[in-house]
């Protein structure tokens, strides 16, 4: 009775967010008969009632997950629901195993119910050599049904405690985790993502677990409940999405024995620093003086200014070793480095981390996670967690990160995928610390367009183009690799003007930016005497990149962003100005950015200047709105500005 008047308040709870549908494992008429769910128009389906309970076994001590799963048929695409997988892992000497599996698919024939079972033909497995696969598939399921299902797994691995996903591909009305873990067995349990428990319960269940000779533990019971959890839909400007999809995750921290033996599974930071300090793959390649000793030139050795001296170590590097695209801290030697030429990141910035430390600079290495590989977790160690090494120098009381793995990349600057917030910064001697990591310096997109002769129908300008930092990195690679393929892709990609004349006026791969400039010809649009002309020449953003209804992590472009666009028209005997649009000026919250865009006439010119300035690197989940409404304003302004000019 208790269990059913706690349903209900439930279900009464969340009677308007579930639109009518009955947040429980029951299938009802009005389950069937609503077809859509408005808080998310796009949804292929809409998990109704999501229900997990872990708990360790009082017999044989497995680790039992049941899972129940109740889920709206809302498209075609959302019928791949119907079929589930089941991952269950093997061990040295135990293997997971699957009970109880249960399954229906209610549709509404003639107004009534029609319950069509999972038949024991429709389960398969597919045995691996680590694992294997159960897959069952449910029948008869279309649009508008709705399937449930359940199952049962048992497991020995108590390192492995069932983790919980409240969000996925689709939205979700209701996610209850329930956990019930022995005392003896002590957790490092992390929720992961933005959305915000709905409910948090413990308490203490004593004596859960007996075995013999009076031994006992108390078990912590939990439970954890989300309630509309909007769909995790990938876009842009993200990381990997395991950094925000709402989840609960366990990490083995420690087993306590019945016996008073200990266990100690996590390591502090302290222990990381000494097993690192002594790693032959880490801290006995760092700091090495007889490794590259008489390695450098003269050349560079006897340059008296510090920074100089450190740039040039940093380009000998880049111009005699290459990476090898592998990024793993596992078999690393700077020996074979120096003998082969090529080798993984670890590989080569710690032999730059060497050759720097011989020359007398303070450089520690930097151990962090790529942007594909998700952020650090901070509360305890788990080395599986870096996959990549980075170094700090400091030089005049200055600090600079450095990555030698990119020739395109100046002194100081780091591959985008390694601005990925903060790293552990290594230091055997006062002991690691976490350090953030950003780009320090805006990178700049700039055009400047001079419309500045009108003759025979015709008008002929100039493009001066400028990149600087993340604009610039591909540029130089793909111009340095093929300079004539590079120029006949800018053919391809400006379709507006005939190119006339097109010079690379700065170009050094060392440097942090690149320059072009295009002499160009272009015929206007006449209407009788008059020139409609849309004067975004070049367009930075085709489209809104923001399209979803909701987002629910963070909006991450990596560094602070600028564009800019100029235009003049010389205006000389020829031409007279007719229309021009509307300034606007628009702002995000917090000064977090910029949009400028107005127009002037002085000298007989017609000036426009527009201008998109990020002055953030990571915005959170509730600038979206903002920036979804400041990106539609730039779309439309260069899609739809008109200037209209008059043939004298």
């Amino acid at each position: 009775m208790k269990t059913y008047f706690t349903i209900l308040i439930t279900i009464m709870s969340l009677f308007c967010t579930a639109q009518n549908y009955n947040i429980a494992m029951q299938v009802s008429k009005s389950d069937l008969e609503l077809n859509t769910y408005a808080k998310d128009s796009t949804a292929n389906a809409l998990i109704i009632y999501d229900h997990g309970n872990s708990y360790v076994d009082r017999e044989s001590f497995d680790l039992r997950f049941k899972i129940q799963q109740k889920i709206k048929i809302l498209k075609t695409e959302g019928k791949d629901l119907g079929e589930i997988e089941v991952i269950l892992y093997k061990g040295d000497a135990s293997v997971e195993k699957i009970k109880n599996i249960r399954g229906a698919t209610h549709n509404l024939e003639n107004g009534e119910i029609v319950r069509t079972k999972l038949s024991s033909e429709a389960i398969f497995t597919e045995e691996n050599e680590n694992y294997n696969l159960v897959k069952f598939v449910l029948p008869n399921v279309k649009v508008g049904s709705v399937i449930t299902y359940s199952y049962e797994t048992r497991s020995r691995f108590m390192t492995k405690y069932q983790p919980w996903y409240f969000q996925g591909p689709n939205p979700v009305l209701y996610s209850e985790y329930n956990t019930s873990i022995p005392a003896n067995y002590d957790y490092h349990i992390k929720l992961v993502g933005n959305i915000p428990l709905k409910t948090n319960e413990a308490k203490i269940e004593r004596g859960c677990l007996e075995v013999g000779n009076g031994g006992n533990a108390d078990c912590t019971v939990s439970k954890y409940v989300m309630v509309d959890i909007p769909a995790y839909n990938e876009e842009g400007y993200t990381t990997t999405p395991l950094n925000y999809t709402s989840r609960i995750e366990y990490e083995l921290n420690e087993i306590k024995r019945f016996d008073g033996t200990t266990n100690k599974i996590s390591k502090s930071w302290d222990g990381v620093d000494k097993e690192l300090r002594t790693d032959s793959d880490f801290g006995r390649q760092i700091s090495k003086k007889s490794l590259v000793k008489n390695l450098l030139p003269k050349t560079i050795t006897e340059i008296k200014n510090d920074f100089e001296k450190a740039n040039a170590i940093y380009q000998y590097v880049l111009d005699n070793y290459k990476w090898n695209k592998k990024i793993e801290r596992y078999d690393v030697s700077i020996k074979k480095l120096l003998k082969e030429n090529i080798g993984s990141v670890f590989e080569i910035n710690l032999l730059l981390e060497n050759l720097l430390t011989s020359e007398g600079f303070k450089v520690l290495p930097i151990l962090m996670s790529t942007r594909n590989n998700g952020l650090i977790t901070k509360i305890y160690p788990v080395l599986t967690d870096f996959n990549y090494v980075i170094l700090k120098i400091t030089i005049d009381g200055k600090d600079h990160y450095l990555d030698a793995t990119n020739p395109y990349l100046s002194f100081g600057e780091l591959p985008y995928r390694c601005l990925n917030q903060y790293g552990r910064l290594m230091d055997f001697k006062a002991g690691s610390s976490w350090e953030d990591i950003s780009a320090a310096k805006y990178s700049f997109r700039q055009h400047r367009v001079e419309l500045n002769s009108f003759k025979n129908e015709l008008i002929t300008g100039i493009l001066t183009s400028n990149f600087t930092g993340y604009h610039a990195h591909n540029l130089k690679r793909r111009f340095d690799e093929n300079p004539i393929d590079y120029k006949k892709r800018k053919t391809d990609d400006y379709t507006v003007f005939e190119i006339d004349k097109h010079d690379i006026i700065d170009y050094d791969k060392k440097k942090f930016g690149f320059q072009e400039k295009i002499e160009f010809t272009f015929e206007p649009e006449f209407i009788g005497n008059k020139i409609y002309l849309n004067p975004f020449f070049i367009k930075f953003f085709d489209e809104n990149p923001f399209k979803l209804q909701e987002r629910t992590y963070p909006i991450d472009f990596g560094y602070k962003d600028s564009y800019s666009y100029a235009m003049s028209i010389d205006l000389g005997d020829d031409l007279k100005i007719l229309e021009i649009p509307e300034s606007i000026s628009m702002a995000l919250p917090n000064g977090s950015g910029s949009l400028i865009f107005n127009t002037e006439t002085t000298d007989n010119k017609l000036i426009m200047y527009f201008k998109i300035k990020f002055s953030k690197t990571i915005y959170e989940a509730n600038f979206y709105q903002y920036l979804k409404e400041f990106m539609n304003t730039v779309v439309d302004t260069q899609k739809n500005t008109v200037i209209v000019l008059e043939k004298q």
